[in-house]
């Protein structure tokens, strides 16, 4: 028998414990299982867009022929419209613009050609989709449709996706900027004085990813219009949101925080915010976590900031405040309590 001594190299299995320890290999771990889910949560949610309950006004001159088409329209294979009556076209307009409707058919009951009304700004894919629906619906009674836009996205803003690209662009700032703070220093702030140091970098930055970003979209590359100070503010505070949210789960769950705080943002957030195929085209899951998430929230107040005069913005302002003010209340918990376990006890 061969005697090695203390000299020699160690063998395969001891090189691969020196080499990945088994915090390193739990890690990899993490990272592969938050890789798949990111692959099953774009697929799940871009793979086969369906209209689900998009919703629409119905005008016509009589009550009764209204009813009549608004039980038609509902009754359509799949549900893929929830209509409803409108007074007149006015109210249908006004409805549009405020956000609480996505179109709006406009029946000649005296004629064979009727209007619809779309909103290409909430989204191209929306409106194309409305437009294909109602269009196939008024061919099966040998009518045509007319589509008129009222409110048309910008002619830099192809196919209305800047608001979601901007979204997610200050959302990876946000992010990365706790990230970075936390790589400098330690994941978890030593007390809650540090604490506070990091939410007020984070803050300052915020402040500035939130101008420059409303300016590049906006002056600079003419995709967006509408406010520069409405889009900044909206930038400050979703960028905010998203750092103190990555600072929290830092501060509760060390540097694999980051990974969570990923997870939520880019894994979740991102496929159902809206951008490519707003709510009423995405899955159930994704639709319905869409509007909570900071991407959802910040990319429907950025296309309602640019195409609908800022309105209803008040809901995803209020969700993006309560992302914020959960991160910093969590970041100084977890740090007062961090600090307290670090206290050395008195004999």
């Amino acid at each position: 028998m061969t005697q090695t001594n203390g000299d020699d190299p160690p063998g395969f299995l001891g090189e691969l414990r020196d080499a990945v320890s088994t915090r390193a290999a739990l890690l990899l771990i993490g990272v592969l299982a938050l890789q798949l889910a990111f692959v099953a949560s774009y697929i799940g949610a871009f793979h086969e867009p369906e209209p689900h309950e998009i919703p629409i006004a119905v005008v016509t001159p009589s009550q009764d022929i209204t009813d009549q088409a608004v039980r038609r329209l509902g009754a359509l294979p799949g549900d893929p419209l929830a209509p409803r009556a409108a007074q007149d076209e006015a109210t249908a307009v006004r409805k549009i613009r405020d956000r609480r409707l996505d179109g709006a058919l406009i029946i000649d009951p005296g004629g064979s050609t009727d209007r619809l009304l779309v909103a290409s700004g909430a989204g191209a894919a929306l409106s194309q989709t409305l437009t294909e629906v109602v269009g196939d619906a008024e061919k099966e009674r040998r009518r045509t449709v007319l589509v008129t836009d009222v409110a048309p996205a910008h002619q830099g803003d192809a196919r209305a996706l800047s608001a979601f690209y901007l979204a997610v662009g200050w959302c990876v700032g946000g992010y990365l900027c706790a990230a970075a703070l936390a790589i400098s220093a330690g994941a978890r702030p030593a007390n809650p004085h540090r604490a506070v140091l990091r939410l007020g970098s984070l803050a300052v930055y915020s402040v500035v990813a939130g101008l420059l970003g409303a300016v590049i979209a906006g002056p600079v590359l003419g995709a967006l219009p509408g406010s520069v100070a409405a889009l900044w503010g909206l930038g400050a505070l979703l960028v905010f949101a998203v750092g103190a949210a990555t600072l929290a789960l830092q501060g509760v769950a060390g540097v694999v925080g980051i990974g969570l705080a990923i997870l939520l943002i880019v894994v979740l957030g991102n496929p159902s915010a809206g951008g490519p195929y707003p709510y009423p085209l995405l899955p159930g899951f994704w639709r319905d976590i869409g509007p909570a998430l900071p991407p959802g929230a910040a990319t429907w107040a950025a296309r309602s900031i640019a195409y609908f005069d800022g309105n209803a913005v008040t809901g995803p302002l209020l969700v993006l405040s309560a992302w914020a003010a959960a991160g910093v209340a969590v970041t100084l918990a977890a740090s007062g309590l961090r600090r307290r376990r670090r206290r050395p006890r008195r004999t």
